[in-house]
Formats: structure tokens, sequence, C-alpha cells
């Protein structure tokens, strides 16, 4: 990571995947001055299953690479990477870096009703425990139902469109929740925001879905104005950012500008263990 800090530099965005663009967006709407490099391993998607080992050496990878650029910030847009590898990233940068368990966890002390709240997230992070751990830090009286939702993910990454197929897998990832009369239910990871639509209808109107990217991006934005950091100039443009994966640039780029209403300069990036095989 470069020494030199100002207000000028760029804020890096990493995620497994696709997802960490909700995080993107909320930056953008939030902090329409600043400039984001975003990197998403599509590539090696999903973390969920891998082993934290794995997931924190991929991670640190791509801090490496997005470290060749001069940056402000770091934020870690994935769950499973951040219950992982938060604190060892922040150990080898000097740039703040956030993660966005902690933000959704307080998203959700505000927005729950009753006290019930239910987190849905990848295996690795669900395995973590770290959710229910920031939940309990803020109120050890909640009642907290911790779900993992593996087939969740592979559903966004291949478009996530609004299908009878989509639908049904939704359906069967989510019946367990039924039965514990929830209030507000976390999107634990950054891909479920793309698909709030199908979870929003399945869990029912009763049940407010919480996504951490809001929360992160004020959190980011706090953490900028502490610093002196905000960029002051003029509002950046879309070629301004700049979009990296590991995957197919095709693919990402079709639900980047999707997702993110806006055109968007992707670059296809191989980093050191991308030869390894991708878990199956």
């Amino acid at each position: 990571m470069t020494d030199q800090i100002s207000s000028q530099s760029a804020v890096g965005i990493l995620d497994s995947g696709v997802g960490g663009l909700t995080v993107v967006k909320e930056v953008f709407r939030q902090l329409p001055k600043e400039r984001v490099l975003y990197f998403g391993d599509t590539l090696r998607c999903p973390y969920g299953p891998r082993t934290p080992e794995e997931v924190r050496r991929f991670t640190l990878e791509i801090v490496r690479y997005l470290s060749l650029y001069p940056l402000k910030a770091l934020v870690i847009a994935c769950n499973t990477a951040t219950a992982a590898a938060l604190e060892e990233v922040r150990r080898n940068v000097s740039v703040p870096v956030l993660g966005v368990i902690e933000p959704g966890a307080r998203a959700a002390i505000t927005l729950s009703s009753h006290g019930r709240v239910g987190v849905i997230g990848t295996e690795g992070t669900i395995r973590s425990s770290a959710y229910e751990r920031a939940l309990k830090q803020i109120d050890p009286d909640l009642y907290v139902v911790s779900h993992s939702c593996p087939t969740l993910v592979p559903l966004v990454e291949s478009g996530g469109e609004d299908t009878p197929q989509a639908r049904q897998i939704v359906r069967l990832a989510l019946s367990p929740l039924k039965k514990h009369r929830l209030d507000s239910l976390i999107l634990g990871c950054t891909h479920y925001p793309l698909i709030s639509g199908l979870i929003g209808r399945e869990m029912g109107s009763g049940v407010t879905l919480i996504s951490s990217a809001e929360e992160t991006a004020r959190e980011l934005s706090a953490v900028l104005h502490h610093k002196g950091l905000l960029y002051e100039g003029p509002a950046r443009q879309p070629h301004d950012h700049l979009f990296f994966t590991s995957g197919r640039p095709e693919a990402f780029r079709s639900i980047a500008e999707n997702w993110l209403a806006q055109r968007v300069s992707v670059e296809p990036v191989v980093l050191p263990a991308l030869e390894e095989s991708p878990v199956g």
C-alpha cells in the first residue's frame, strides 16, 4: 500500500463476486464524489464452502492487487471474507479497512421491531457465528436464528432473474426460517440484495429485510470525514471507476451495468492462485 494517502485516492471495494456491487451502488449514492476500484473474484466464487484459510489467502491476494493503486480506504464487501480476514487485512495495510458485518448488525438492532432477528448467509459466514456475536454484543436478549443458504450465491451469479425455478430455489432455501416468527432478516451476504424481491416475497411483508450496504457506506463516509479524506471535487463520472474480475468480463459487466444503471469499465485479472481448480 502506498504511504501517500490523499483525498483524491480511491476507495477499494472487494468481494467474492458480484454481490459487493450492492455496496458500490450505495457508495455511489451517498458519496458521489468518491472514485471506486472494485474487485470481484468471480472465478473462485462462492467463498462460502471454502476453508477460512483459503478465504484469507484469496482476500489478501486481492488486497495486494488493489494496493497497486493509490487507496485511502478499503471495504471488504463480502461477509465470508469479513468474518475470515478482516483483522488480518487491517494488520497488513495502512488505510482504514471496513467490513460489512458490524454495520449490518447495527442496522438490524435499529430496525428490529420485536427482537426476533434472522441471519442468512454463506456456509462460511454462518459457521463463523460472526453476526450472532456482533448482535449479542449490542443486545444480549435478542432472539437470533442463523441459517446458511448455499444455493443463493450461484443463483445471483447466474443473473438472478425472477423465474419459477429461481422462486423454487429461494423457497427451499428459506423454508426452515418460517417457523421462527421473525420480524427482520439480515441478508448476511452482499449477493442477496440482488434478489431481495424474491426473498421478500417468500418471507412476507411482516419481515424487514436488512442489507448492510447502506450502513457500510454511511460508516465509510464517517471514517473519511474524520480523517479529512473526503474528496471535495466534482462528482465522479462512470469512466472514473474501475472494475476488475477474475472471471468472464462480459458476464460481470452485464450484471454490473444492470444493477448500477450505468456503463462500467471491466478489466480481467489473473492472480497467482487462480490456476487452482475452483470449488465445485
